[in-house]
């Protein structure tokens, strides 16, 4: 009989190092906003795989449209032989997406390919090499797109050199003393002292940062990088990697700044656990590649995309933006007074479903009670994730499929972790 212990300790010889474990534990069923382990315990999900779960384990409409296309076909390559549902999935796509502009789309197969896709496709609509991006942010693992993240640990120490052509400015944060104007001051600075903004293909930006720490890029420092990037003939990239398909309450959330970017980034949710994602924007900018410069042998597999087109129909069918608002909106009644309650809690925030609890301590970050607070609620049967420059800030991430009795039991327990770990930080040693 397998157990947490038994896989942990042959995941020990068998995978590589790298490759880490944020729980020790080891998934045996699920279903919506529950995962029962190996040892037979059920837990509360509030990580949805890391932001890729909106609609549930195993939504039955997903799965019966998996189920369909696994009785067609599993693989034919696009490139060599196209199948209607690719072309459906890039039509609605287009609809969905802010701009009223014609657009295209690109399937791909992981966040950091749609955003190696669209650096390429920037690179080849404005003939220059540079890209900016900005501190804190989080765009992949391959070597374009560390270069692209703005942290060190642990996605860059010794892997690089990081590829040229790459500048970082300054991402907003009021808790830490960054405002918008001090942001945008430090993009004009590096168009004119890093690179010259003839030289720049692409800005990229995440509209709610994800791994950097959940915080909410205010709308006016968006709608400055859309005057910056439309003066200088620069492309306006928001990645949608983590916050997209309804978590923020819209469908992207640069759409609450009222901003069109030239091209989106989009993965995770897209296809509700399967692995898919896309590159969507404006249509002449898509078709500067020659034909084929983009593509790749599983872009786009036709069991992927039914599991995307079912997550879109889902969203729409069963009013998930609305849900993800009231989700937010209910964490942040529930979790906002451990601000005044706990002196470790700095700051409660988010966007819809996508909320951050930050943790300090006398001004200084707090990770020890970060983990301290996840171990805490583990053990109660609730699964969270950290995330932060400093690792310091819990991330909630539970499916907006969630039912109502199974959220509120969730937050109960994360207030529980706090309020226990914040005493058990003052006692005397």
């Amino acid at each position: 009989m397998t157990s947490n212990q038994r896989l942990m300790e042959r995941r020990e010889q068998a995978v590589a190092r790298g490759v880490a474990n944020l729980h020790p534990l080891f998934a045996a069923s699920a279903d919506n906003a529950r995962i029962i382990d190996a040892d037979g315990r059920e837990y509360i999900d509030f990580a949805s795989g890391i932001a890729v779960l909106n609609t549930g384990h195993r939504h039955p409409q997903l799965m019966a449209a998996v189920r369909r296309q696994l009785d067609s076909f599993t693989h034919t390559c696009f490139h060599v032989m196209g199948y209607e549902s690719y072309v459906e999935l890039a039509e609605k796509l287009n609809r969905l997406t802010p701009g009223a502009f014609p657009k295209k789309s690109l399937l791909v197969n992981t966040g950091a390919e749609a955003v190696e896709n669209a650096i390429k496709i920037a690179r080849s609509y404005t003939g220059r090499p540079g890209v900016i991006a900005f501190d804190g942010g989080f765009h992949g693992r391959t070597l374009l797109t560390m270069g692209l993240t703005g942290k060190v640990m642990p996605y860059k120490k010794g892997f690089g050199p990081m590829p040229a052509g790459i500048h970082h400015a300054a991402y907003p944060n009021a808790l830490h003393g960054i405002s918008v104007e001090d942001a945008l001051r430090s993009l004009e600075d590096r168009l004119r002292f890093d690179i010259e903004p003839e030289a720049v293909a692409a800005m990229i930006v995440e509209p709610v940062m994800g791994e950097g720490g959940f915080y909410v890029a205010p709308p006016a420092f968006l709608r400055g990088l859309r005057d910056i990037a439309s003066r200088h003939g620069i492309v306006l990239i928001a990645d949608e990697v983590q916050s997209g398909f309804g978590r923020t309450g819209r469908m992207f959330a640069v759409e609450h700044a009222g901003v069109e970017p030239d091209l989106i980034t989009m993965a995770k949710s897209l296809a509700g656990g399967f692995p898919l994602a896309a590159v969507t924007g404006r249509a002449e900018i898509m078709d500067a590649p020659h034909a084929g410069g983009l593509g790749g042998t599983y872009g786009g597999n036709p069991v992927a995309v039914a599991a995307a087109l079912a997550v879109l129909e889902v969203l729409e069918s069963e009013g998930l933006l609305d849900k993800a608002e009231r989700i937010g909106q209910r964490s942040l009644e529930r979790l906002r007074p451990l601000q005044q309650s706990c002196d470790t809690v700095a700051e409660v925030r988010g966007l819809g479903a996508m909320i951050g609890i930050e943790f300090m301590r006398e001004g200084v970050p707090a990770p020890d009670m970060v983990q301290a607070v996840v171990s805490r609620a583990r053990d109660q049967g609730l699964l969270l994730l950290s995330c932060g420059m400093h690792g310091n800030v819990i991330r909630l991430l539970a499916p907006l499929t969630i039912p109502d009795e199974d959220l509120e039991r969730g937050l109960a327990m994360l207030a529980d972790a706090i309020t226990a770990q914040e005493k058990a930080g003052l006692q005397p040693a």
